[in-house]
């Protein structure tokens, strides 16, 4: 069903799907489009209502997803002097033709030992690298994350990275599954934090209600300063 609500003298749009919910979600997609599903009693003007309250955020997340389309990224070439953001530093590259084929980093450049200039071979190896450590990094946050988690009796849940578009995480408490934004690596490690918290308070509070946001503060008092740090990262 599609309807029209006004907030802040413009019109949002959106799309409101009925499904078997307790709550009103709303959702805005990478190109922009608003998507509300909501309890099949609750009445269509109170969702209008709800959509209107979120009109300041809405409005401000579509206007920042256009910024993103329009921001694209020169491809890669894997040649010295290109720098690649690993959590929030831009690593420059150097290429070194070797007879070993490694990659490391120290912090300042990502050294990149290749046996030839090719550039197949140069693109495997770095995104074997980054993939790598993304997977250590993830790891070792989840790993300090859980430890205010276990009192709760919470499992120590699948931690799973995948590139997604519109969403920096994901949780499926019943299947006890995190999902992390591959791109995620390149934010820095406070950002990465608040994201892993985001979810882990999930598995106590399923939704985005009162009582998720007030544990939410207990487990990470100064989220909203990492959250608006990531949030101002239009790369993402």
């Amino acid at each position: 069903m599609l309807r029209v609500v006004s907030a802040m003298d413009r019109d949002i749009n959106y799309t409101l799907t009925y499904k078997n919910v307790k709550n009103i979600n709303l959702r805005i997609k990478f190109d922009g489009s608003v998507c509300v599903s909501a309890p099949k009693y609750i009445d269509v003007f109170r969702i209008d209502d709800f959509v209107i309250s979120k009109g300041e955020y809405v409005l401000s997340s579509i206007e920042k997803f256009k910024k993103m389309q329009g921001f694209k990224k020169a491809p890669k070439k894997y040649v010295s002097g290109e720098s690649f953001k690993i959590l929030g530093k831009d690593l420059r590259l150097k290429v070194i033709i070797s007879n070993d084929e490694e990659v490391y980093s120290d912090g300042v450049f990502i050294y990149l030992k290749v046996c030839n200039d090719d550039f197949l071979k140069k693109q495997n190896l770095i995104n074997k690298w980054i993939s790598e450590k993304t997977v250590e990094i993830y790891n070792e946050i989840a790993n300090e994350v859980y430890k205010k988690f276990e009192k709760y009796g919470v499992s120590f849940p699948e931690i799973k990275i995948r590139k997604m578009s519109t969403r920096w995480g994901s949780c499926q408490p019943i299947k006890g599954v995190i999902t992390i934004n591959s791109r995620l690596i390149e934010a820095s490690r406070i950002c990465i934090e608040y994201v892993m918290m985001h979810e882990f308070c999930h598995f106590i509070h399923a939704n985005h209600s009162k009582n998720f946001y007030l544990l939410l503060q207990v487990m990470m008092p100064d989220w909203k300063y990492r959250k608006n740090i990531l949030e101002s990262s239009i790369y993402f």
